[in-house]
């Protein structure tokens, strides 16, 4: 007997033994360590069995707590990993009552007649196997032979039962060798077919996920590629060539990847394939094996595959994100229209240049194109536009690799050019340009002249910065453009403290106006026959402090480039006519007051009515307010100076054409317009009494006759002057000769004469 006891005890030590080294290598497989721990409680069995039947008092107390405690136990933990097996849920309160139960029904039975003792147990044990068996009837083939040895275990009891005794014990015992055995391999078995079929599983899974995934996988082992899945294939453009090449292999490099990139990939792979770098990621421009660009992401760590080490490649396929990160860079730094550089890529380009510690010599050569608005006003924005697009390429052409062109606006360009000789390389290219501009510039349905005015600046020299040099080379294309024709200016300190004087009187004349800083002064006009008081033109005069008395022709053109010419005429207009309502309050007799008009006020359709509004603010009838227009202004929106002029003779407002003999004059312009005076310019008066000059003047005065106009000289500076528009047949004269223009007080000095 002891022999058959040491045997069950040492084959159910190496079987538990074995079941928990199972758990050991899968701890998913939780259902072995329960059943292996089972087994080595087991082992207590047969030695508690032993301590029964001692004749010491002790120890038979001892053996039957042992023969009660330890089936309890052991059933506990079979109905928990059978549980676990057949993928039941057994509750802790649950398998707590079970055990109570046990012990109680173990400890019941234990004290009674050993054979009655156990039969109780025996039926305890098989009632169970039975239970549990059924929960493993649907699972694999190991599982299924598991409960059929669990009930065949608690069947084996009954042996004691039919064959009391130690005879009885060994032979229960021996067949319980024999089942522990084929239990634990049969569980062994389940336990190793589950980890296959999870290995499955996961494989599985992962060919599922990796066949759709958007991103390409390749799995390498040893130079080799062992799977690649579709959105690799993919990506590369594999299944669209008749026969792709090995993946990864010198054919397949040359065809996909750059050369100066494929040593710095190797020692990344190198460096992961040695485990000194657990992840190793990279990026960059490739070719698809059907010759598409792409933009890759790679990816690359050590995995095992069928138990081989093996490299895993990941890789992204970004070409749409880079493309459109690209374009919206190229879009930063380019002009649309003409694919050229823009002012941000000049003005980075420029703090590249000063920031290099060798300081090299550059020029900066700013052009605009002269009048280019009259290409929009006379053909449309689409033809504006190509003559741009043909001018850049001309210029491309004849720079050559000398300097960059670019676009910085609407019509200007900046040229930078890098040469050791700076002054002497500008001054050739601007020289090139000039005879490139003495050719016409054909288009597809037109042949353009055109004319340019540009500005140089050097560095160094000019300037210590990208923004004072593109200040620079501004102020000296802005002198060019005082120039006629195609003009280059070089830039100069007077140059660059002239811009930055225009600059500051453009901010003070909109502080001026917002400060009431503007007065009117009177010049008169006098009859060209006794000399007596017409009229007066009023003029504006700007009183800015600390500088004095500005005449408009030095703040009207600013005024007109910021928009405040119109708030200016109106405001204009307003103090003529409160002046003029001040001298009627004071009786005196009125005479009309001339007000210039401005080409935006006149293109303003309210124009007219704001007039209207502003003499009935002051009660003045309209006879008393002539409006000047220039001759260019009426020529340039000939057909709403028609229409707002028509609108005022019927309200009773005279209207005058200023300038006239400067600009286009016509006689349809004279009979088109429904005028009331035409103001003959001082350029025609000066060179009287010449006969030429007269001739000219009395030739307009003839032809205004016929036209029913009145004709005011301007400029009438001596009284040869006088005497000769007279006899031409001017009926008004106005200059120097009889009065400069007058401050309120002396021009109501005159009125009061003329009284």
């Amino acid at each position: 007997m002891p022999y058959v006891f040491s045997v069950y005890i040492a084959v159910t030590l190496a079987t538990g033994v074995a079941l928990l080294l199972v758990w050991r290598h899968d701890r998913k497989q939780s259902f072995t360590a329960l059943l292996g721990l089972s087994h080595l409680i087991w082992t207590a069995y047969p030695l508690s069995y032993l301590a029964a039947r001692s004749p010491q008092p002790v120890w038979q107390v001892m053996g039957l707590m042992g023969l009660s405690v330890v089936p309890s136990l052991c059933l506990i933990l079979m109905v928990k990993g059978i549980g676990l097996l057949s993928g039941r849920h057994v509750s802790r309160r649950h398998l707590q009552i079970l055990f109570v139960a046990l012990l109680l029904a173990h400890g019941a039975i234990m004290g009674h007649d050993m054979g009655l003792a156990q039969a109780g147990s025996a039926t305890i044990n098989i009632t169970i196997s039975f239970i549990v068996a059924n929960w493993l009837r649907k699972q694999g083939p190991g599982e299924r032979f598991t409960g059929v040895l669990l009930v065949l275990a608690g069947l084996n009891q009954f042996n004691f039962v039919f064959q009391p005794g130690d005879q009885g014990a060994m032979t229960q015992t021996a067949v319980a060798t024999v089942l522990r055995l084929m239990l634990a391999m049969s569980l062994m078995y389940a336990a190793l077919t589950r980890s296959a079929e999870a290995g499955r599983r996961v494989r599985d899974r992962f060919f599922q996920l990796t066949d759709r995934s958007p991103q390409g996988v390749a799995v390498v082992i040893a130079d080799h590629v062992v799977y690649v899945n579709p959105a690799f294939r993919s990506i590369y453009g594999m299944d669209r060539v008749d026969q792709a090449p090995r993946v990864f292999s010198p054919e397949w490099l040359n065809l996909t990847t750059p050369s100066t990139a494929r040593k710095p990939i190797q020692q990344l792979l190198a460096q992961v394939n040695n485990g000194s770098l657990p992840l190793a990621e990279w990026e960059g421009e490739r070719t698809s094996l059907d010759n598409r660009q792409l933009y890759l992401r790679y990816k690359a760590w050590n995995v095992e595959w069928d138990g081989e080490p093996a490299l895993q490649v990941v890789v992204s396929d970004d070409t749409a994100q880079h493309e459109a990160a690209r374009a919206l860079m190229w879009h930063a730094t380019h002009d649309e229209l003409t694919g050229l550089h823009n002012r941000s890529a000049l003005l980075q380009r420029l703090r590249d240049l000063f920031d290099d510690p060798q300081q090299p010599a550059f020029a900066l050569i700013l052009l605009d194109v002269d009048r280019f608005k009259l290409f929009n006003d006379a053909h449309g924005p689409a033809v504006g536009d190509e003559v741009l697009k043909a001018l850049s390429t001309q210029l491309l052409q004849t720079l050559g690799e000398r300097a960059d062109l670019m676009r910085l606006g609407e019509d200007e360009f900046a040229l930078l050019l890098v040469a050791p000789d700076t002054e002497a390389a500008a001054r050739q290219l601007t020289e090139d340009i000039q005879a490139l501009l003495t050719q016409p510039l054909t288009l597809s349905a037109h042949r353009f002249f055109l004319d340019v005015s540009m500005g140089v600046a050097l560095h160094p020299g000019a300037a210590n910065s990208p923004y004072a040099l593109l200040q620079a080379a501004n102020a000296a294309m802005l002198d060019a453009k005082r120039l006629p024709g195609t003009s280059v200016q070089w830039a100069t300190e007077t140059a660059r403290n002239g811009l930055a004087a225009f600059f500051d009187a453009e901010q003070a004349l909109r502080a001026g106006f917002e400060k009431d800083e503007f007065v009117l002064v009177y010049q008169p006009k006098v009859a060209a026959q006794g000399h007596r008081l017409v009229g007066f033109e009023a003029l504006v005069r700007w009183d800015r402090p600390g500088v004095g008395r500005i005449s408009p022709l030095d703040f009207i053109p600013a005024a007109e480039r910021n928009g405040l010419i119109v708030p200016l005429g109106a405001l204009i207009l307003t103090q003529a006519c409160r002046q003029m309502a001040q001298w009627r309050e004071q009786g005196l007799p009125l005479v009309p007051v001339a007000v210039n008009v401005s080409p935006l006020q006149l293109l303003d359709v309210q124009f007219p009515a704001a007039v209207m509004k502003t003499l009935q603010q002051f009660q003045l009838p309209p006879q008393w307010l002539t409006l000047e227009i220039t001759e260019t202004a009426a020529v340039a929106h000939m057909d709403q100076a028609r229409e707002q002029i028509s609108q005022l003779r019927q309200q009773g407002v005279d209207v005058a054409l200023d300038d006239f003999g400067t600009g286009f004059s016509s006689l349809n312009m004279l009979r088109s317009l429904p005028l009331h005076t035409v103001k003959i310019d001082r350029s025609l008066i000066d060179p009287m009494p010449e006969s030429h000059a007269v001739a000219v003047v009395k030739a307009i005065c003839d032809l205004a006759a016929v036209l029913d106009l009145d004709v005011v000289a301007e400029g009438v500076e001596t009284a040869a002057h006088a005497e000769a528009a007279r006899a031409a047949g001017c009926h008004a004269l106005q200059g120097y000769h009889f009065a400069r223009p007058l401050d309120v007080p002396d021009a109501t000095q005159w009125l009061q004469a003329h009284a």
